[in-house]
């Protein structure tokens, strides 16, 4: 009878332990869950920003866009913060082949770095 009542007991033991474990996990999960709120409000202050940073993650930096506005043309390039890129060199290439920059800027948003051109064709046929 002594043997039967001390399954009974480590069953009993085993059971609480499981739940005491289940509660532990819940109690984590629920920290998890605040801890992941208050980045995603630290780091998302702006709407745009978050919006245009969730879309650029999907790509591979960096990224070129042209645009082809008929006599002239935009460049977007995004490159990250550790690219050292020279405004000059992209400047030289494009008037390399052909183009005039009318004007070039930059902003960082993040860990991304936006650089646009905008240039005249100048042997337009």
């Amino acid at each position: 009878m002594t043997i039967f009542f001390q399954d009974r007991v480590s069953q009993y033991d085993q059971l609480d332990q499981a739940a005491t474990y289940i509660n532990q996990l819940k109690e984590r999960v629920e920290e998890l869950k605040a801890r992941r709120a208050i980045a995603m409000t630290n780091t998302c202050t702006n709407n745009n920003t978050t919006r245009d940073t969730r879309m650029l993650r999907s790509y591979e930096l960096p990224v070129v866009e042209l645009k082809d506005l008929g006599s002239s043309f935009k460049v977007v390039l995004i490159t990250g913060l550790e690219k050292n890129l020279i405004m000059h060199e992209v400047i030289d290439m494009l008037e390399d082949e052909g183009a005039e920059v009318v004007s070039a800027s930059f902003s960082t948003v993040g860990d991304k770095v936006f650089h646009t051109y905008h240039a005249q064709v100048l042997n337009w046929n």
